[in-house]
């Protein structure tokens, strides 16, 4: 009954009992190249809510623009253009990589639209330059990589070196991981983005006094890494936030990754009705387990509908906004609340690589590692 009960707020949440209106939602996001499958399974995960509310999100019959940036902050911003003066879109969301995010969001901002973050979240609109008409529902960037920094503290590493690529979220991350790591850094390298061959960097790794290393090479670039690392035969212990050991990583690396630490503020195993039924429903429409990247997309439309329900299946900037900052709605991550910059306070989970009965190489959730944690910018947002 408690089941059912759920489905039914669920149900209720993403269709209200009458149309009022067809919204438009911008979807501009990365479908191309080696991290082209975060914007696809985000993509996939945002037309199952609107699937699982009988074609509306809250009331409001949606049309889903989706186009391909391809990491290119150029072309991201002539869709942007493209779909504020063109297509008359108010509403936006799906970027994924924080270079285009950094192109395009304050276009939006500034054209008089709304963006609703469900991956991206450089540091500088989380301050100083945050905006009442732009949230997040996925994590501050750094904040991603704060939990890898309290796991390998957890854990009992002392020196670890560090590896991310040269643009915004790579500095997020290795800043948010010293934030919370209590160890010595023993070697920190930039790299560049959606490279191929790691073996300057490994060689660095081998050369240093490093007792584990935390990687942010996501996408296919992170499976091109840890391939090559486990060839390199080098046994340091890795530790690394969802980013770099997601569903579509772990299955491609396979047994060189066993063991590692992995920590995100989502787990396909979270024990919740709203996660249950994403996680089962994903499977069986798309025939493959839902990364982060989904489970973050599913979170957001869930969040984008509780605000257009609460004003009648409408797209009215300044009621969307207020109702959206009430956080009323239940998410695949379980509890949540945005803080005055109108980015998550949230819990984070540490999970580990294994191999379940059937030999498939899966993370399972080990423990709960932050409590209502948030980013630590917004003291200097000021709206």
């Amino acid at each position: 009954m408690k089941k059912v009960a759920h489905a039914f707020a669920l149900s209720a949440l993403l269709a209200a009992p009458a149309l009022a209106q067809e919204v438009k939602i911008g979807f501009v996001t990365t479908l191309s190249g080696p991290a082209g499958y975060f914007g696809q399974d985000a993509r996939d995960a945002f037309n199952l809510a609107i699937e699982h509310g009988g074609g509306t999100l809250g009331g409001a019959k949606i049309n889903l623009l989706v186009e391909d940036d391809a990491v290119k902050p150029g072309q991201g911003k002539q869709i942007a253009d493209r779909f504020l003066k063109g297509e008359g879109v108010k509403l936006f969301t799906g970027i994924i990589f924080s270079n285009v995010a950094a192109a395009i969001v304050p276009d939006i901002l500034e054209g008089g639209g709304t963006y609703v973050s469900l991956n991206a979240a450089p540091s500088e609109l989380a301050g100083k330059e945050c905006h009442r008409n732009y949230f997040v529902m996925s994590w501050q960037n750094d904040s991603l990589h704060e939990s890898a920094g309290a796991n390998a503290t957890r854990l009992g590493y002392k020196r670890a070196f560090l590896i991310a690529p040269n643009y915004q979220a790579g500095k997020d991350a290795i800043a948010g991981f010293k934030r919370f790591f209590k160890g010595e850094i023993a070697g920190e390298v930039y790299t560049v983005l959606n490279a191929t061959d790691y073996a300057a960097e490994i060689a660095r790794i081998r050369a240093s006094n490093a007792d584990m290393v935390f990687h942010f090479i996501p996408g296919g670039a992170g499976i091109a890494f840890a391939r090559q690392y486990a060839a390199s035969g080098i046994k340091l212990p890795q530790v690394v936030s969802g980013a770099s050991g997601d569903a579509v990583i772990v299955k491609a690396v396979g047994e060189p990754f066993l063991g590692t630490a992995v920590s995100a503020q989502w787990s396909s195993d979270l024990d919740n009705p709203v996660n249950k039924k994403f996680v089962e429903d994903f499977q069986k429409k798309y025939g493959r387990m839902p990364t982060q990247w989904a489970a973050q997309a599913y979170d957001t439309a869930l969040g984008i509908a509780s605000a257009l329900k609460a004003n009648g299946g409408k797209f009215d900037q300044a009621a969307f906004r207020t109702a959206l900052n009430k956080a009323d709605f239940q998410l695949t991550r379980g509890p949540f609340k945005f803080a005055a910059n109108q980015h998550p306070i949230q819990d984070w989970y540490a999970m580990n690589v294994v191999k379940d009965a059937g030999g498939n190489f899966v993370l399972k959730l080990d423990q709960k590692i932050l409590t209502n944690h948030t980013d630590v910018y917004g003291k200097d947002c000021k709206m």
